[in-house]
């Protein structure tokens, strides 16, 4: 069917308020997404497919029309760029700080900085509006062990606790941005599945107001 609508979600912390917040919009997988070894998952809902990929992969998914929709939180787009996707609404889900950190009792250096992070884009143009020069590091993981092995002077990276960082002997340091999870859609998918997109955020957009009515 050409109605047919595919919505990539992204594997980890953010589908743990993902699924909550479907299911409040009336789509509920056939599956058990965080337990299933499958990708590609049936709803309660024929012309409706979840797909389950790394949450740097989605907004890419979107924007090539693998998917009509996805679900990904704000520091993926603002790396992916936004191109071949609109950025519909904040779903106000898996909220956290993305903040620079390193050691509490260490001074940094005066001239060049080195910053770990996946975050290159975002963490670039921090630093310039700053007048830091800074040496940027890219890592896919456990950042926090790159000052400890002498990789980095700090890191950016995503704060929810801060558990993590206090285990590894780091503290956060400065605010970056506020990041919460966005749903985007594809543009060409827009024009030629309106109806049937349409339908589908309305839904999700009535579910984001949902908890908010209830109070």
């Amino acid at each position: 069917m050409s109605d047919k609508i595919t919505i990539a979600l992204a594997k980890g912390r953010i589908l743990k308020e993902t699924l909550p917040l479907l299911e409040r919009a009336g789509i509920t997988p056939q599956d058990d997404l965080e337990k299933s070894r499958k990708l590609i998952f049936n709803t309660n809902h024929d012309n409706i497919n979840l797909v389950l990929i790394r949450s740097a992969d989605v907004p890419t998914y979107v924007q090539y029309g693998a998917a009509d929709m996805g679900i990904a939180g704000k520091d993926v787009l603002l790396e992916h760029g936004g191109e071949g996707l609109y950025e519909w609404v904040d779903l106000h889900i898996a909220p956290c700080k993305l903040m620079t950190a390193g050691f509490a009792d260490k001074e940094l250096p005066k001239g060049r900085l080195k910053v770990a992070t996946k975050y290159t884009g975002i963490t670039r143009d921090y630093f310039m509006k700053l007048g830091r020069q800074v040496e940027l590091i890219k890592l896919y993981g456990s950042m926090e062990l790159a000052p400890i092995v002498g990789l980095s002077d700090m890191i950016v990276d995503l704060v929810d606790t801060g558990n993590t960082l206090k285990a590894n002997g780091l503290v956060p340091q400065d605010f970056i941005m506020q990041i919460t999870s966005r749903l985007i859609v594809n543009r060409a998918s827009l024009k030629m599945k309106n109806k049937a997109l349409k339908q589908v955020i309305e839904k999700i957009e009535n579910a984001v107001k949902q908890p908010e009515q209830a109070l």
